[in-house]
């Protein structure tokens, strides 16, 4: 069957692209009053009691590097030379112990598990990420993308199988399995005429479906990363949440028209797929509630990962670059709004009907936690009732994640695990795009270092 420009917008499961994401489309900021939750306090260096003499040194360490603009800006750089300068091994010994340790929860899953294991004594979930994503440029072929489909197999295995904590989620980002390049042509495609939900259902079902405006080639590429996706989708249906990740502005559209296809086939009876919105976006409140729309009107559950977002420095250039109008919100104020704003849509959402919606409040900003917190009370949603949790990056934010858990809420960290090799690219993005978050983690040092003076003191006493 061919999709055409024949099928209307308002026919059922047709998704234009307003809904699904581009740089042209704008969303109304709409300021939010300040809501602040009296009830919680992240200045308790209690926080950090759990933790071991060397993991506070070590978390000391990296942060004061973290905190040195020219380092974060130049870690990719600095790293590779660093590995040139000591060879693979060299390089392996002098990570492994350091920034390894702090964002990684190791590499094979014993290491995994140990690491798994003291996160849930703290009552924290852990959310596994694999480390593989690919950019423009970046694609590997078949071969490659049909690993990447085992690696997320075995990923999903390990949240189910080792109950390392109840309700286990997963990350996914589409470009592991399928190609950039094809989420950018199906983003032009939709551009021009919407795409119908219901074939691409079709098309994760195995059915051979022929697309408009897609080659041969750039069919069965599609058919193959489709069905990738269906046979991970498959694999954690009523285990294992798959939340899947958004990326940059010019391939989002194409990877929420196959999220949203996702949802319809397996989000019918609960929130399995889950879908990601960046806040630091213009168009990211408008879209949310087009997400909204469209569950209701298709009849399945929507989850809702909320994240500020992580590609700023990327997405305005190229808007510079091509000459467009920046997509990204012109102030931090507007961006807070933006996310308090769709944090609100999301909750009353669920305070009207919790059985069919699900968020991830994925924040380091205690502003934006107090008020998820100050709001859930204030809708009478239950704190660990399944509708709503917090995230946060493994390694970071600890002061906040660990406070959420004794208050009873549900918490997840978002923990990356593999070999140094295979989590070093990881890493390296993720330190350029979390820049701002790494350089502002001062509090959480001061924190730290409270803790170490108190445990150095009490050990001094001992000693005299």
């Amino acid at each position: 069957m061919m999709l055409c420009s024949r099928l209307r917008p308002s026919l059922p499961g047709i998704l234009p692209l307003r809904l699904l994401g581009t740089t042209a489309s704008r969303a109304i900021a709409v300021k939010q009053p300040e809501v602040l939750s009296g009830t919680l306090a992240f200045e308790d260096p209690d926080a950090f009691r759990v933790k071991s003499l060397g993991e506070l040194l070590r978390a000391l360490g990296v942060f004061r590097l973290c905190s040195i603009p020219v380092l974060v800006n130049n870690c990719g750089k600095l790293m590779s030379l660093t590995r040139k300068v000591l060879g693979r091994r060299g390089f392996s010994l002098l990570l492994k112990p350091t920034v390894y340790a702090q964002f990684v929860a190791g590499e094979t899953e014993v290491e995994i598990s140990q690491s798994m294991g003291k996160m849930s004594f703290l009552g924290l979930r852990p959310m596994l990420a694999v480390p593989i994503e690919e950019d423009l440029g970046e694609s590997t072929g078949e071969k490659r993308y049909e690993e990447n489909m085992e690696t997320m197999l075995e990923c999903v295995r390990m949240s189910h199988c080792n109950a390392w904590s109840k309700d286990p989620m997963v990350q996914l980002k589409i470009t592991a399995l399928l190609s950039p390049e094809l989420c950018v042509k199906l983003t032009t495609l939709i551009a021009q005429q919407p795409y119908d939900l219901s074939l691409l259902v079709r098309a994760l079902d195995g059915e051979p479906i022929t697309f408009s405006g897609l080659d041969e080639k750039d069919t069965a590429h599609l058919l193959c990363g489709l069905r990738r996706l269906n046979k991970v989708a498959t694999a954690s249906e009523k285990k294992v949440r798959l939340l899947v990740d958004a990326e940059y502005t010019y391939m989002n559209p194409g990877l929420s028209l196959v999220t949203m296809a996702m949802m319809k086939k397996f989000n019918k009876d609960g929130v399995w797929i889950w879908n990601t919105y960046q806040c630091y976006l213009k168009e990211s409140r408008s879209l949310l509630l087009g997400a909204l729309r469209l569950s209701e009107s298709e009849g399945f559950c929507l989850g809702v990962k909320l994240v500020r977002g992580a590609y700023m420095d990327k997405e305005r250039r190229l808007a510079e670059e091509e000459a467009r109008e920046d997509p990204v919100h012109q102030s931090w104020e507007d961006t807070n709004d933006s996310y308090n704003g769709s944090l609100d849509e999301m909750l009353k959402a669920i305070s009207q009907k919790p059985e069919n919606y699900r968020i991830i409040v994925a924040s380091h900003n205690e502003e934006s936690v107090k008020r998820a917190a100050k709001r859930m009370e204030e809708l009478d949603i239950d704190r660990d009732g399944g509708s709503v949790c917090f995230g946060q990056l493994f390694g970071m934010c600890d002061h906040v994640s660990l406070t959420l858990a004794k208050q009873g809420y549900a918490v997840y960290k978002s923990v990356p695990y593999g070999s140094v090799d295979d989590t070093l690219p990881y890493l390296v993005r993720r330190a350029e795009e979390n820049r701002t978050v790494l350089q502002g983690i001062r509090k959480e040092r001061d924190l730290l270092r409270k803790e170490l003076k108190q445990r150095l003191g009490l050990i001094l006493k001992r000693g005299s």
